[in-house]
């Protein structure tokens, strides 16, 4: 009888899991965030629907680590960020510590569907933006048709809308 998906993970949980967070401090050099971050892998793994068939575990556990890991270095860069803007802001000006932390976390969301987009979508989307630039600027600094660069604008206004209301 095959091993149910928990058990399973359970099984690679007391196989891997001092290795994997060995692994992860080796990345990170803090043992707290090491085990935080082993024990999302495990997390995800318990979030995937299918039952998990690998023959090569550790293989399979550092690549989802990986990603974490990626995840946490961009969040880590974000927060590093924000800290250097929240130094530069004068104290009467600077946002309450519940507030510190809603901003940060929409910057990541910000960050995440930024990133979600393809590289050239997502230049046109921040020229539009940011920058305020029209798509046939757009289209001439990329070096595409007027229709594309207005493509790759729409498409990142529809990942916006997609983040904030939803795939509906």
């Amino acid at each position: 009888m095959p091993l149910t998906k928990q058990a399973q993970v359970e099984t690679l949980y007391a196989d891997h899991h001092g290795w994997l967070r060995g692994w992860i401090r080796k990345q990170v050099g803090n043992s707290s965030e090491a085990a935080d971050l082993a024990h999302d892998v495990f997390l995800r793994l318990l979030g995937r629907p299918a039952v998990i068939e690998t023959r090569e575990p550790r293989a399979y556990l550092s690549t989802i680590a990986r990603g974490l890991l990626v995840d946490h270095w961009r969040r880590s860069e974000l927060e590093r960020a924000w800290l250097a803007v929240l130094a530069r802001t004068p104290e009467e000006l600077a946002p309450s510590p519940e507030n510190r932390m809603l901003v940060l976390e929409a910057l990541i969301k910000i960050d995440q569907m930024l990133d979600s987009l393809k590289p050239k979508v997502r230049q046109a989307f921040l020229w539009a933006q940011l920058e305020g630039m029209r798509c046939p600027q757009i289209a001439e600094r990329l070096g595409v048709s007027l229709a594309t660069a207005e493509r790759y604008v729409a498409a990142g206004l529809r990942q916006c809308y997609a983040h904030r209301f939803g795939d509906a």
